[in-house]
């Protein structure tokens, strides 16, 4: 059975507009310059700026009393209460499924948020698996982590398994370098911006998921991702098997399919950070801001 990949913030959820509806939120309850709603915006950096340093920015730009705590908890309701899947993306999704695909969720960031919004937007019904970064011990593009996600949705990550699976995403260095690494093809959600990668490209573009589902579904017989890979499919391939009931490192247990967030592991200062990989031409991705921090 064909497997359908797809991130999560921008991708399946309209996680920025959300963002900019909690900053107007902010703004107007403060009586705040409506103006500043891009100063938030920029400083958000689309979610891969840590929320710490967004919010200590605000509190002293405006000289804000409310403790950083505050604020914190103040911005998880507010996001949460205007983030939502849109109609047409739920339409998208069914039609995969009608036409046989399996359907995962990969994402980079924090457990919690990322698994509360899953849970809240109803997406949780609709894919077979998902796959967040903190828990899994692993961040796109690092191969393991579509691996680990592929085997969440039921499907053995052996043999020729990427000759039948796509990724879906927006963001070029997590989403599209690791499906170029892991031998995947791969269709990148343009939302009006050039492609800038020179040593990487999606096997497809798109304005947006109904469209970029519509290829998938179209391109089923297309010829599987290019030969000039490097790094990724079988040469790099890692088993996460083993008897029930036995001890696993972490990476393993996620594999398993523990999507448990009791005794999740903090990370410090909330930042995650993949290794360095290389990708064609001799490049390589290392520090790559691939983690959105609580979204």
């Amino acid at each position: 059975m064909p497997l359908l990949l797809l991130d999560l913030d921008n991708t399946l959820l309209p996680r920025d507009a959300a963002f900019r509806a909690w900053a107007q939120d902010f703004l107007a309850e403060r009586e705040l310059p409506p103006g500043d709603l891009d100063w938030l915006a920029t400083i958000d950096g689309g979610g891969y700026v840590p929320r710490s340093t967004v919010l200590s920015a605000a509190q002293r730009r405006y000289g804000l009393d409310d403790s950083l705590d505050f604020l914190l908890a103040h911005y998880r309701r507010g996001i949460n209460s205007h983030i939502h899947c849109p109609t047409r993306h739920i339409d998208a999704l069914r039609a995969a499924r009608a036409a046989g695909w399996t359907l995962g969720i990969v994402s980079n960031g924090n457990t919690r948020p990322q698994l509360e919004k899953i849970r809240r937007t109803g997406l949780g019904p609709m894919v077979d698996g998902w796959v967040i970064s903190e828990e899994a011990d692993c961040i796109k593009p690092d191969p393991l982590i579509f691996e680990i996600a592929a085997q969440r949705c039921g499907i053995a990550p052996t043999g020729d398994w990427t000759a039948d699976t796509w990724m879906i995403g927006d963001h070029a260095p997590a989403d599209i370098a690791g499906a170029e690494l892991t031998g995947l093809r791969s269709v990148w959600l343009h939302h009006g911006r050039p492609w800038a990668e020179p040593g990487y490209r999606p096997t497809l573009k798109a304005a947006g998921l109904p469209e970029a589902i519509g290829q998938v579904l179209s391109a089923r017989s297309a010829p599987g991702a290019g030969s000039g890979l490097r790094a990724g499919g079988a040469a790099r391939r890692r088993t996460t098997g083993a008897a029930p009931g036995s001890p696993r490192p972490s990476r393993d247990r996620a594999a398993a399919g523990d999507h448990s967030v009791a005794g999740e592991r903090p990370v410090a200062g909330d930042r995650i950070l993949p290794g360095e990989h290389p990708l064609p031409g001799g490049r390589t991705v290392a520090a790559l801001p691939g983690a959105r921090f609580g979204a």
